[in-house]
């Protein structure tokens, strides 16, 4: 399994998975990865299009991205709420952690260039009724510096939730995205980019449970990708802020109110065979001398400019975009 951080290289409103082309696209995101992020981007090798990468592996020039999150407060004006570096990647600037995870060596195929795949549903408004088997959930961290909470991703029975936590979250708020391990083995994509991968056989499972059958219309298994985001509620906590009736104040930023909805895109850039190599020779989180790790220092400096040009940072009247309220 490996697990390790990228940083941030740009929030705007732009999304080449979903809306190829479009700027602006239809809601926030957040973006970490490559430089080679752009409203399009070719069905092609996309490490030959990039020059550096905000993910501690220089050999990972992968894009990988969510929506945002935003605080309502009761004057019905919105902030963005900032992401901060999650545990054991101290110095990220914000961003996204990052699981890449197989049963054993051998026993998963990584992606192929051009590859890419959506997890999650935008149009969501209840629950999956997974429990364990959850794909997405919110960890409300009852105490600072991730304290309160042991559990693995999606299991505490108290505080990890399908949908927004609804009390005051003291240590913050982690976000985790799971998505499907098994693939056709043809299309690097598809009409709705979820269709050509599937769950294994009995359906979704919980985080890393990667030892499962994939059915026989997506035979190949692919390393199990969960995505990790730290949110900084503490700003964001005093009831006097939040709704009269007590109602919690959080909304993902395509104007999702509930969290169900949230979602996250994948666009496959890893160089040559570094992903396949990394699965088959016992890499552990962050330790792998098979590739090349770079200081936060470093890939901190990794960047896109900004080509939409909004507000990200002030309070706003309504959320950027159709999922504006």
């Amino acid at each position: 399994m490996l697990r390790f951080g990228c940083s941030q290289i740009v929030i705007e409103r732009l999304d080449p998975l979903v809306n190829p082309g479009m700027n602006p696209s239809t809601h926030m995101h957040q973006i970490v990865g490559s430089d080679a992020f752009n409203a399009s981007m070719p069905y092609a090798d996309i490490s030959k299009f990039a020059s550096c990468t905000s993910c501690h592996f220089t050999q990972d020039l992968s894009n990988y991205w969510t929506a945002n999150l935003y605080f309502k407060a009761r004057n019905n004006t919105y902030k963005r709420i900032p992401q901060i570096a999650n545990q054991f990647n101290p110095g990220d600037e914000g961003g996204i952690t990052v699981y890449y995870t197989s049963s054993a060596p051998n026993a998963s195929t990584a992606f192929t260039p051009g590859f890419r795949m959506f997890t999650g549903d935008t149009m969501r408004r209840n629950s999956t009724n997974l429990g364990k088997n959850k794909q997405q959930c919110y960890r409300c961290y009852p105490q600072p510096n991730w304290g309160g909470s042991p559990y693995p991703p999606c299991m505490d029975p108290v505080w990890d939730t399908e949908h927004f936590p609804r009390q005051p979250c003291p240590g913050g708020i982690r976000s985790n995205i799971i998505f499907p391990q098994c693939w056709d083995g043809k299309n690097l994509d598809s009409p709705n980019h979820s269709d050509h991968m599937a769950h294994p056989i009995g359906g979704p499972v919980a985080f890393p449970i990667v030892n499962g059958t994939c059915p026989a219309s997506h035979p190949v298994k692919v390393p199990q990708v969960m995505f990790e985001v730290m949110w900084d509620t503490t700003s964001f906590n005093d009831l006097n802020e939040w709704p009269v009736d007590g109602s919690q104040p959080l909304y993902l930023s395509n104007g999702d109110n509930t969290g169900y909805a949230q979602h996250a895109d994948y666009i496959f850039g890893w160089e040559s065979n570094s992903l396949q190599r990394a699965m088959d020779n016992h890499c552990y989180l962050r330790n792998c001398t098979l590739l090349t790790e770079q200081s936060p220092k470093v890939k901190n400096l990794c960047r896109v400019g900004d080509t939409v040009g909004e507000d990200v940072d002030g309070w706003m009247d309504r959320l950027p975009g159709v999922g504006g309220m």
